[in-house]
């Protein structure tokens, strides 16, 4: 996805998709369940092999791979474009107190690319970084559980609902993962 880091198949990736301009959509419920819906339709039906995730209030770091028969580029462009739309869209039908601001954000960010028709909701690209070592899959794989700890929002990482880190702790998530 992009040319600055490209996705090749058969490979386990860390990546970032960030909403635009850092807006924090995350912080309502009904958004951050879209995404986890989002994530899940993939795994079921996509060939998204999750195995760490971890959704903040205006980003999302993932480590995955795509099945046999599927490739992870068409995979996270597709979860983009579809949440992009349904997120959009819940932003100008549910209660949002800050819907106007939000939409000209997305709005601004779109304005100049001939593929955006209404808003931008995702920055472009997605900081793909090919694993190629242990030591580095589990440095992305803390660094995903510990992002809540960081921001101060958890004291212990499997305390963070919107994380893999859970399934780590022998909780059950709001996703399945495939555990390392």
């Amino acid at each position: 996805m992009g040319l600055k880091n490209p996705i090749s198949h058969g490979y386990v990736y860390f990546l970032t998709m960030t909403v635009v301009d850092w807006v924090d959509v995350f912080t309502r419920p009904v958004y951050r369940q879209e995404i986890v819906k989002s994530l899940r339709f993939c795994q079921d039906r996509k060939g998204l092999e999750l195995y760490a995730w971890v959704l903040m209030s205006n980003h999302i770091h993932i480590l995955a791979s795509a099945a046999e028969g599927y490739h992870l580029a068409d995979i996270i462009r597709d979860f983009k474009k579809y949440t992009s739309k349904t997120i959009t869209d819940l932003i100008l039908t549910e209660p949002e107190s800050r819907r106007k601001w939000m939409l000209n954000q997305f709005e601004f960010s779109g304005r100049f690319d001939r593929k955006i028709t209404n808003f931008r909701f995702w920055q472009a690209g997605n900081e793909a970084k090919e694993i190629h070592t242990n030591d580095f899959l589990f440095q992305k794989l803390h660094y995903i559980h510990d992002n809540p700890v960081r921001a101060e929002i958890v004291e212990f990482p499997e305390e963070y609902l919107y994380s893999s880190a859970r399934n780590y702790a022998g909780k059950k998530g709001l996703l399945d993962v495939i555990v390392l």
